[in-house]
């Protein structure tokens, strides 16, 4: 049974990592949960309490990013609300078409909100631009993030 929990706990942080550039997975979350149910498994021996609110406070900050970021890149150029919900629209629509539409589909719905709220193709434009950058700077926080999860992780086992 150990040994399943340990598989479970492992292909949760797998599937955590590949989620942090997949918007239909919740990466931090689930390298979170592969994290605690491996503390869980160990008894918190190698895995201490400490390390898992580490982990926890890493997983707020990689959703903290992944919402401000696209925020921020939207609100500096004055984006609508219709901008926002392409953009996410954008988003979910790039998971079902690979990475190209994973790369291009948040920045073209971003881009088509804005154009249904203000029927101005250059500010449609900017604010998909705008929108875009922002949620590229919150991916490659969330991957550092994930990143440093998985370093603090292995570490802990390798060296308690």
């Amino acid at each position: 049974m150990t040994v399943l929990l340990w598989i479970l706990a492992v292909a949760m942080i797998v599937a955590g990592v590949v989620g942090t550039v997949l918007p239909a997975l919740p990466g931090a979350a689930l390298v979170f949960a592969g994290v605690l149910l491996a503390a869980w498994i160990d008894d918190f021996t190698r895995i201490s309490g400490w390390v898992v609110a580490i982990m926890a406070a890493l997983t707020a900050i990689a959703f903290a990013a992944d919402l401000i970021a696209g925020m921020l890149g939207a609100r500096k150029v004055g984006a609508s609300r219709l901008a926002l919900v392409g953009a996410a629209v954008g988003t979910i629509a790039g998971v079902f078409t690979g990475l190209v539409g994973l790369v291009f589909l948040p920045l073209a719905g971003a881009a088509a909100g804005e154009y249904l709220a203000r029927r101005d193709l250059g500010r449609a434009g900017r604010v998909g631009v705008a929108t875009w950058i922002g949620l590229l700077v919150g991916t490659a926080v969330k991957v550092a993030v994930v990143a440093t999860m998985v370093g603090v992780f292995a570490t802990a086992l390798l060296i308690a």
